[in-house]
């Protein structure tokens, strides 16, 4: 029995639906930055990180003394969890003698949301609206912490967009 022939698609019947797409255009920088530089153009380090295991008025003191407003919690360098001054007030001051010893576990926000490298500033800025966090852990492409983002480095970064010429 002889093969059929195969029919494939002419040149001239297929058009690439994007081989005539133009880049956005922005009125000025600060948009332009918000919604096409990676979130790496931030500083996003230092960070700190604790382990499940650690004792939570030794988190506690650790922030205090680095004066920071929150860590995130890792397993075996996954992230597992973030503990922020929020869950201080929330979680511990009602009966720190109760807590201080447990486990950061006890009392971390579990499952916080992230974002990744290459995401953008304004997925970010996003989250933080909608969801109401403050801080944003942020996660390489192996999934490990790469970073943080709060109000103090957007704000930092924002003014020096602004200032820009």
């Amino acid at each position: 029995m002889p093969r059929p022939k195969r029919q494939g698609i002419q040149n001239d019947a297929f058009k690439d639906p994007l081989s005539d797409y133009a880049s956005p255009t922005y009125p000025d920088n600060l948009q332009r930055v918000l919604n096409e530089e990676p979130i790496t153009r931030l500083k996003i380090t230092p960070f700190t990180c604790v382990d499940v295991e650690q004792k939570v008025s030794k988190v506690m003191q650790m922030m205090d003394e680095l004066q920071i407003a929150c860590v995130m919690v890792t397993r075996k360098d996954r992230l597992v969890g973030i503990f922020s001054e929020r869950d201080v007030l929330e979680k511990t001051s009602h009966q720190f003698d109760e807590f201080q010893d447990k486990p950061i576990r006890s009392v971390m926000t579990r499952k916080p949301t992230f974002i990744y490298t290459t995401d953008t500033l304004v997925k970010a800025l996003a989250l933080m609206a909608v969801g109401g966090f403050r801080h944003v852990p942020i996660l390489d492409a192996d999934g490990k912490v790469a970073g943080i983002i709060g109000p103090r480095r957007v704000n930092t970064y924002l003014r020096a967009c602004l200032n820009e010429k």
